[in-house]
Parts: structure tokens; sequence; C-alpha cells
């Protein structure tokens, strides 16, 4: 069984025990949270919402919350001498997968 989930901009393939990232939800690590915006369902057989599934949740546990790898951004301009090196480190929250609710 496994669920399409929509958070943070981005959809998401879940299945129970599944460890993703998503983007930082501001939750404590050890506490639950719930996705309601399951777009699609599959037991068998697939269950499309329009644009949500009626009644389907997916219920996790926060593991921990963290910064990504740093991307440089490295911007350049020719002839000018103009550039401007800067990073960025995208913050996330880990969640595991504990029910699909369909």
């Amino acid at each position: 069984m496994y669920a399409i989930i929509a958070t943070g901009g981005k959809q998401y393939k879940v299945a129970e025990g599944d460890i993703i990232k998503v983007e930082k939800l501001g939750v404590e690590a050890g506490e639950t949270v719930t996705f309601d915006q399951v777009l699609a369902v599959s037991d068998g057989e697939l269950k499309v919402g329009n644009p949500t599934v009626d009644g389907a949740s997916v219920s996790a546990s926060v593991v921990k919350e963290g910064k990504g790898k740093k991307v440089i951004v490295y911007k350049y301009k020719r002839k000018t001498g103009y550039h401007k090196k800067n990073g960025h480190r995208q913050q996330f929250t880990q969640v595991k997968i504990e029910k699909i609710n369909a």
C-alpha cells in the first residue's frame, strides 16, 4: 500500500515505514504530524483524488530536523569585475511514515 502526498510544494510517494525528508515543518522530534493532502492511494487498486482523496490522511512521526548540504551560488558578469559567491543550506524535517488511512 502506498500513497502520494503533497507538502512543502512537492509531492512524495510514501509507504508505511518509509523515512523521507520534507521541507521544514517546525515540529519537535518525537511528535506526530498528519498530512491531509493525499493525492492518490493504492491498496491493490488506485484511488485518485480530485484534487485530494476524501477522508484519506497519512500519519507520520518526526525523526529530526536539520540542514542539507551546502549549495554554492556564484554570480559572475564578464568584463566588469563583478562576481559574488554565496552559499545556502536548505532546512528539512525528517519524518517516518507510520500509517496510511484511506
